[in-house]
């Protein structure tokens, strides 16, 4: 999936004790080791598995007790979808300035037992029969919160400790993972929904973001934080990440084509859970065997995606995949129509979007690691975060607001309206054209650091 530079010196795998090879002398360049065998990130792989198996979790058990429990209106689950991303708005830009000045596996750490604390603040309020839809809004606007620290030192963290080598085979893990976790989380929470109650369910997630944060912690990789004395204004800092993504052609289009997207699986995702539930009439078993048996795609992609780009071509693989999303997104509100078992046409859907953006992501997520010098990782994780995650609280107000107005199959039409207009960046440039994306050294050039500002 990467482009490889021109003539690079050959790389040790981490953890390596090869000799230096004598002047005058070729040897072989050893195999790659894979990652399995790197201690560390074995361990922020087992961490993040049990991370993205609490997330998937509380990603169903929150919104089905809101519906079935607390008999949420679409207006308030448009609220709840907000609240779930509304830090990417309002403090992402100076979340990867803090990052980039504090060590991130403790910020990792940190992320994962806030996350386990607020949802165990539900749990008990739920079985003390105090829970509410605003007790909801609160926790998952605090988990937010923690989502952005955890989001940004993740994807900054991973670069540094396994190397720019292997920064693909990493991703791909790690995504691997996720959809692993897609898989496996609304199966099991699906079957334990018909036995047990939603805030049992919950319970659950609070125990694997603990075992998350044991996992990470168990790292021995420890940075070292930038002098205190290097330190320049917080507003100077952001302004630099910003630019960088700014004044990169291709990483702009992308930035746009995310950004869209998201904006537009907010839409949906604000009616989706009333949609299977009450239009479509699914029990809430049946919808967690559809979300489930959907994230085979995205498990499909997470093994084949560094294969596909290989074989279409890095660059060539973005635009493709978000054409794929298309006729995924169109096929939802078809399912009240067509002459197929909802749940099927759901699936269908599910497994062709899943599929589609992890293949994008990984190839995405790749290359913009690979392109940005290590200190203004975490400035510029932020900065893309704050543009492509920071309008999905607005999709979700919007697709909550549009559930009430219009109803929620004409709202999931808005939503793939939308997607069809976010492929647009990537699809009109020259990536389509393109079969390796650029590296450092071929990509546009350092933006110079605007001048400091004095101090007050």
């Amino acid at each position: 999936m990467t482009a490889t530079p021109p003539s690079p010196p050959p790389v040790s795998p981490p953890g390596s004790d090869a000799a230096p090879e004598a002047p005058g002398t070729e040897t072989p360049v050893p195999a790659r080791r894979s990652l399995i065998h790197h201690r560390d990130f074995r361990w922020l792989w087992a961490g993040d598995a049990m991370g993205q198996l609490g997330a998937q979790l509380t990603g169903l058990a929150l919104p089905v007790y809101a519906v079935q429990h607390l008999r949420a209106t679409e207006w308030q689950m448009g609220v709840l979808n907000a609240a779930e991303t509304a830090a990417f708005l309002v403090i992402g830009l100076p979340a990867g300035a803090w990052v980039d000045r504090m060590r991130k596996r403790r910020i990792l750490v940190v992320a994962d037992l806030v996350r386990a604390a607020v949802l165990a603040v539900v749990v008990a309020a739920a079985a003390t029969d105090h829970a509410s839809i605003p007790l909801l809004v609160v926790a998952a606007t605090v988990i937010s919160v923690a989502n952005v620290f955890f989001d940004v030192s993740h994807q900054s963290y991973v670069p540094g400790l396994v190397g720019l080598e292997h920064v693909v085979e990493g991703n791909s893990k790690l995504q691997a993972t996720q959809s692993v976790a897609l898989v496996a989380a609304p199966a099991i929470g699906g079957a334990l929904l018909r036995v047990i109650a939603a805030p049992a369910l919950i319970a659950v997630t609070v125990v694997t973001y603990l075992l998350s944060a044991f996992g990470v912690g168990r790292i021995r990789h420890r940075e070292e934080p930038p002098s205190p004395d290097s330190r320049r204004p917080l507003r100077t800092e952001i302004a630099e990440g910003l630019r960088f993504v700014v004044h990169q052609p291709l990483l702009r289009r992308i930035v746009a084509t995310t950004s869209i997207s998201n904006f537009a699986g907010s839409i949906s995702g604000a009616v989706l859970v009333i949609y299977a539930l009450r239009t479509l009439g699914l029990d809430t078993a049946a919808y967690g065997t559809v979300v489930s048996a959907s994230a085979v795609g995205g498990l499909a992609g997470a093994f084949t995606a560094d294969r596909l780009s290989r074989w279409v071509g890095e660059a060539r693989v973005i635009p493709i995949a978000t054409i794929a999303c298309i006729p995924a997104a169109v096929l939802l509100p078809l399912a009240t129509s067509l002459a197929v078992t909802p749940q099927v046409v759901l699936v269908v859907s599910g497994v062709v979007l899943n599929f589609a953006v992890i293949v994008y992501n990984v190839a995405q997520v790749s290359f913009r690691q690979r392109l940005c010098p290590p200190a203004l990782l975490g400035r510029m994780n932020a900065s893309v975060r704050f543009i492509v995650w920071g309008v999905m609280p607005l999709g979700g107000l919007l697709g909550g607001w549009l559930g009430h107005q219009i109803g929620v199959a004409a709202t999931l039409w808005v939503a793939a309206a939308v997607t069809a207009l976010a492929a647009l960046p990537v699809v009109l440039s020259p990536m389509l054209g393109m079969r390796d994306l650029p590296t450092p050294d071929a990509a546009a050039p350092p933006v110079t650091p605007a001048p400091e500002d004095p101090p007050a």
